[in-house]
């Protein structure tokens, strides 16, 4: 009896969801039954990946999901359903341009240089009505809404439900919150191995988004989908182990400015690479137009956007795009939310090594308030200010590129080119509104 089989008949399980993640970060699946899961555990499901985010034609010969049966979660809201993240094929060949492969292959990278990169993300999402146009909550208007407790509770049903899921599935939760947004939250559990993490986000996703529906709200992990509210965030936290996973070899006193903060030589050299590679680093961890909404915006209602515009890192601050919190970890605050869970953590891993292969300096520390006093900063590098910059940083990265794999780099910059030029064609509202009349 096949792995799958058997997980089927002592689960209960009917059904299971084979699940890949496109370069959109799209989540694509098919459900197959219980009966028929021990050939598709073997084979992979057949998928046409043209019809996806995928750079691929309809010439090309199916794309197989091959299912990662050591990762199959059983759906705490459906236990008759099982899904499974999968390893995309073709004709026996790994897709280059797969996530999920992209992320496996940097892995295995980093095991090969002794490291066991391990990662934790902060995931903040928004509940809104079912047409996605308003925040559920009408009574939720406090102009400083981080933490409001009559807000987390009066969303209890939802938040508690996904946490209840959370520890069901032995993530080890350990914080939900009310963010700095009206209508926004924010939910933690424990950091683990990349490839975990990573599986643990992307089904993450998929379960606030189900949870939300049968309460008769929509969850949104866009970027910035409220003007004038704090955008969703994705903020990072990584340290680098040893194989065993039992030293941190980020956690140090190297002396200067990285001793300081508690990281080692090591550590700050990865650190100098998610430097080094921040603007095209962008093009990945804020990979749509919303994105630059989020970095680039004007005072929130609140008082502060909580998100970079300047690479620059600091100890315990969070007006940076890198901190340093405690001994041996630091935390990486570009991301946002509509960042693909695997590409999240491919990318953080192939910047840290080039960082760690060419000693790369990460530069001054700086900590002052960047709101308040960025200004005074001479040198620094600025993020980029829409999508098409991001994408031409990128492009113009051949380092960043090669660590990621230049056949998915050529895929993920011609593929967002074309998003771009998509974006630039539509008409908008403004148009009319500001030059009808010229």
């Amino acid at each position: 009896m096949s792995k799958l089989a058997k997980f089927a008949e002592e689960k209960g399980v009917k059904y299971f969801m084979i699940s890949y993640t496109d370069l959109f970060g799209g989540q694509r699946a098919k459900l197959v039954p219980a009966q028929a899961i021990a050939d598709m555990e073997e084979d992979g499901a057949g998928f046409a990946g043209f019809a996806t985010w995928l750079d691929l034609t309809p010439a090309h010969p199916d794309m197989l999901a091959v299912p990662d049966a050591d990762a199959a979660i059983q759906l705490p809201w459906k236990p008759e359903v099982a899904w499974m993240p999968a390893d995309c094929v073709m004709e026996g060949e790994p897709v280059e341009q797969a996530p999920r492969n992209v992320l496996k292959k940097l892995v295995k990278e980093a095991a090969d240089e002794g490291l066991r990169i391990k990662t934790g993300i902060e995931a903040e999402f928004f509940l809104l009505t079912p047409e996605g146009d308003q925040i559920s909550d009408p009574f939720d208007t406090a102009e400083k809404p981080c933490y409001d407790q009559q807000a987390v509770m009066r969303r209890y049903d939802v938040i508690a439900q996904i946490c209840d899921y959370m520890l069901e599935l032995g993530w080890g939760p350990y914080q939900n919150d009310h963010e700095d947004a009206n209508g926004q939250f924010e939910m933690n559990w424990d950091f683990d191995d990349a490839l975990i993490t990573a599986d643990r986000h992307s089904f993450f996703k998929f379960m606030v988004k189900s949870v939300a529906e049968q309460h008769g709200f929509r969850a949104t992990f866009m970027p910035k989908p409220i003007e004038g509210l704090t955008g969703n965030g994705c903020h990072a936290h990584i340290s680098v182990w040893d194989l065993d996973g039992k030293t941190n070899a980020f956690a140090g006193d190297a002396g200067g400015q990285i001793g300081e903060v508690g990281l080692s030589e090591q550590g700050g050299y990865f650190l100098g690479g998610i430097m080094k590679h921040a603007e095209a680093l962008a093009a990945i961890t804020n990979p749509t137009v919303n994105s630059y909404k989020r970095i680039n915006a004007p005072r929130t209602m609140s008082g502060a956007t909580w998100a970079p515009n300047t690479v620059t890192w600091t100890g315990n601050n969070r007006t940076h795009m890198v901190r340093v919190p405690g001994r041996g970890r630091f935390e990486l605050r570009l991301p946002d939310g509509a960042v693909n869970p695997y590409l999240l953590q491919a990318v953080i891993i192939a910047a840290g090594l080039s960082g760690i292969k060419s000693k790369a300096n990460p530069g001054p520390r700086y900590d002052i308030d960047m709101y308040a006093e960025g200004h005074k900063i001479e040198g620094a590098p600025k993020l980029p200010l829409n999508m098409l910059d991001a994408i031409r940083a990128y492009d113009a990265d051949p380092e960043l590129k090669a660590m990621l794999g230049n056949d998915f780099s050529a895929s993920y910059i011609k593929m967002k080119h074309q998003e771009w030029n998509t974006f630039v064609s539509h008409f908008s509202r403004w148009e009319k509104d500001n030059t009808l009349d010229i």
